[in-house]
């Protein structure tokens, strides 16, 4: 499938309204005003002046005094945020099936955590991937490599599923999974076959309905992968087993590799989900632009 064209651009800020100096002085003095009403009126006024009020609110997100840096720090957030969101839904809209899945999870953590820095985890999971590759050098056997995986990655690094509280929505945004190793399946497994590419080796995304894994494919057999619950290994009779017992049934679609987009489109479609569970519309109403987006 070639390049999306965007059908719907990203949403647009309404028009500036400048702040002259004074303005700007009068809007500082009452950004800590205890009276809430008196914040809410000022920040209406601060966004409407546009993106351009992030260069002078900046310095004051490390104020003295701290309802002043809350506030500040809370503004330049929500300009943050409402730009990681324009980023990621232009890059749903553009990219087809064979989108950098790793780049859109970062993309899309950033629509939750906008200040973090992308090139810090992808050296981090690089540091991951070449500390691997000295553990499994002298594995010559699927079974072996997945199995000096799994120690590392679930062993050493402590990732785990996160069986506690499966709809937390930092479940699935990359950055915390990596920071709290910790997730849901889909986003497990993202870890497992980033760190896969990065070691050259053939493991691709399964997106069965209802759990996502990852499988190695070897030129005599299939290798599962259930990155949700410690890399445990399953056969294909496992998985249709599965398939059957959760009332799914069995297509042979179920077993094909999931692109990066159809891979994106499910973290966004199961982030969604988790917003719409939780109750908090704003969020499920952003994630489901998304999902219209790469469902295109």
């Amino acid at each position: 499938m070639g390049p999306r064209h965007p059908m719907n651009p990203p949403v647009k800020a309404p028009a500036s309204q400048e702040l002259s100096e004074k303005e700007r002085a009068a809007l500082l003095t009452l950004l800590g005003d205890e009276d809430a009403a008196v914040y809410g009126a000022v920040k209406r006024r601060i966004l409407a002046a546009g993106r351009d009020a992030v260069a002078w609110l900046q310095p004051h997100t490390l104020s003295r005094e701290p309802l002043l840096r809350r506030r500040a720090t809370e503004i330049v957030h929500h300009f943050q945020q409402q730009d990681a969101d324009n980023r990621f839904l232009a890059f749903c809209l553009t990219h087809g099936e064979d989108l950098d899945l790793e780049r859109g999870s970062w993309l899309l953590a950033q629509t939750q955590y906008p200040s973090i820095n992308p090139a810090a985890y992808q050296a981090l999971l690089d540091t991951f991937a070449a500390e691997l590759r000295d553990q499994i050098a002298d594995q010559n056997t699927p079974v072996g490599i997945l199995a000096g995986i799994n120690q590392y990655l679930f062993g050493e690094l402590g990732f785990h599923g996160n069986q506690e509280n499966y709809y937390d929505p930092d479940n699935s945004y990359l950055s915390r999974v990596v920071d709290r190793r910790t997730g849901n399946p889909i986003s497990l497994c993202a870890v497992y076959w980033f760190l896969g590419r990065r070691l050259r080796l053939p493991i691709v995304g399964i997106g069965m309905p209802g759990h996502f894994l990852c499988r190695y494919q070897s030129s005599k057999a299939a290798f599962y992968i259930d990155a949700f619950n410690q890399g445990k290994l399953l056969t294909r009779a496992d998985c249709i087993k599965y398939l059957h017992a959760s009332g799914h049934g069995f297509q042979e679609s179920f077993l094909a590799p999931a692109s990066p987009g159809r891979a994106l489109l499910r973290m966004c479609s199961n982030l969604h989900q988790v917003y719409a569970h939780l109750g908090l519309r704003a969020d499920a109403s952003r994630l489901q632009r998304y999902v219209v987006a790469l469902a295109k």
